[in-house]
């Protein structure tokens, strides 16, 4: 028997429990994980909270992210003894997930671990790190450079905004941070911001075409916000979009496109190719200053995770928690 979140949906309603797992239950696949390490990103708090549409099967172990080492393996990329990463792939979605002692999974989703990171490491890194890593990897490919202007990060209290910003100060570029806790403000200028700006200058419903100041955002909100960024966004500038913590919607019109010939890029971590997950995981490892990545976790037990995973969605949560499925 090994510990792990179970999610049930039936006449009773929606709930997350922490319980004591058969092996036998375990999903198909050709790969065992002893896990080690897991997190929480704003995914895995709707699947435990149910307040949203996550989990389409159940029962159900949440988490999307999950390091650990393989104890036994049918596939052919793989030993046992051997360290690896899993992000995304539906995994705590439509396949059993990370926030359990135990993992089962086809191969081919699995990433080595870098020798320079440790479990810990990646997963504080997580799927929100490895996510801000293919933003900035999509606007270094449109060809942003440090000192070529302001680079704005919403949602910068959140994870990915917390990667973003170490990775992009880091790279030389001029960060500018948006937020709606601006008691944040020295932490995010700590992880590199040179400016804060209020949430709420982004948030609401704003013009077609407002002045250029930024010369690439990340956005992690959604909705009006990113419509506000685009539409300040520089002449040939890019956005790349990766969350919706404000919203779905996207109210905005295509001026800033055809006139200022700006660039949105869709940023999708969950089934993105070994390839882009191979790169990301290489220049985490390389670009992001350990320091600022200790400074933006929190660790928790795995009996935290289901109160955790509510405080998420209050945005009572700042930065990375890494879950420690071992105790």
């Amino acid at each position: 028997m090994f510990a792990g979140i179970l999610i049930n949906k039936d006449e009773t309603g929606y709930r997350a429990t922490l319980e004591q797992i058969d092996p036998a239950q375990l999903p198909e696949g050709d790969v065992t994980v002893a896990v080690e390490w897991s997190t929480l990103n704003y995914k895995d708090g709707l699947a435990i909270t149910g307040q949203g549409p996550v989990v389409r099967r159940f029962p159900m172990a949440p988490g999307i992210d999950f390091a650990g080492t393989v104890s036994e393996s049918r596939h052919p990329g793989w030993r046992a003894g051997d360290k690896v990463i899993l992000n995304g792939w539906g995994v705590g979605e439509t396949h059993w997930g990370g926030l359990a002692q135990q993992a089962r999974v086809r191969g081919e989703w699995l990433t080595p671990l870098p020798a320079a990171l440790t479990a810990r490491q990646a997963m504080a890194i997580g799927t929100a790190g490895y996510t801000a890593m293919l933003c900035v990897l999509a606007l270094e490919r449109h060809g942003l450079k440090p000192g070529g202007g302001e680079i704005l990060v919403t949602g910068a209290g959140g994870g990915v905004g917390g990667v973003a910003i170490a990775l992009l100060a880091k790279l030389g570029y001029t960060v500018v941070a948006s937020t709606g806790r601006p008691e944040e403000a020295a932490y995010l200028k700590n992880l590199g911001a040179s400016a804060i700006i209020e949430r709420a200058e982004l948030s609401a419903p704003g013009k077609p075409l407002g002045k250029e100041r930024w010369a690439g955002v990340v956005d992690t909100v959604g909705s009006h916000t990113l419509a506000n960024a685009c539409a300040t966004t520089r002449y040939q500038g890019a956005v790349a979009a990766c969350g919706l913590a404000q919203g779905m919607d996207f109210p905005a019109s295509v001026a800033p496109f055809i006139l200022r010939g700006i660039t949105l890029y869709g940023i999708d971590s969950v089934m993105a190719p070994p390839p882009a997950r191979l790169e990301a995981w290489e220049r985490l490892a390389r670009d992001l200053d350990p320091a600022k990545l200790a400074a933006m976790t929190r660790e928790i037990a795995l009996g935290e995770a289901i109160a955790t995973a509510a405080q998420l969605l209050q945005g009572k949560v700042r930065g990375r928690v890494v879950v420690d499925v071992n105790r």
